[in-house]
């Protein structure tokens, strides 16, 4: 695996290395030991997938507050994503800015995202699966976003959303 870190303290590109030969290919998508080595620990508790029939699906801007903050490794299983993160930590030299990345199911792409960090993407095509492992287990009812167009952020989607959530598309303005 490679690990990029992006501008975002915490937020890291975590690519995979296939190796291939005439059945296909096989890469290992995570693995603690690696993580840890490279300065990224994660033992994922929770493995949660979301399905998405539709492209332009936008799902966030989430996160989870403390005590029940959680670190994500997020990717693409199948069809493809623009994946945004939002950094929501006051004291960060890089609070409210955002990356983001392309994820898809060929190039076995994940994004790595630190607690106080919000996450949401944008379908780039139909049927795009998107596989979360999750530390700590998320807890309902903790949960908290911010608006994808909130002008705070001027994140520069690729496409206005097709498809979003009541709740998503109804965050108010950020605070901080």
């Amino acid at each position: 695996m490679r690990f990029t870190q992006t501008d975002i303290a915490g937020v890291v590109i975590v690519d995979a290395a296939p190796h291939a030969d005439d059945r296909g290919a096989f890469a290992r998508l995570h693995c603690p030991e690696e993580f840890a080595a490279a300065g990224h620990p994660l033992t994922p508790v929770q493995t949660s997938v979301s399905r998405n029939p539709a492209a332009g699906t936008l799902r966030g801007l989430h996160h989870q507050p403390a005590p029940y903050a959680e670190v994500k490794l997020v990717r693409a299983v199948r069809g493809r994503m623009f994946d945004v993160v939002v950094d929501l930590r006051p004291d960060s030299p890089t609070h409210r800015r955002w990356t983001a990345t392309e994820l898809s199911a060929e190039n076995l792409r994940a994004l790595l995202i630190p607690v106080g960090v919000a996450h949401g993407f944008l379908t780039l095509e139909p049927d795009t699966d998107v596989l979360y492992q999750i530390a700590p287990a998320f807890r309902a009812g903790h949960e908290a976003g911010v608006r994808w167009d909130d002008p705070a952020f001027a994140i520069a989607w690729p496409a206005p959303p097709q498809v979003i959530s009541p709740r998503d598309a109804a965050y108010p303005d950020y605070p901080g």
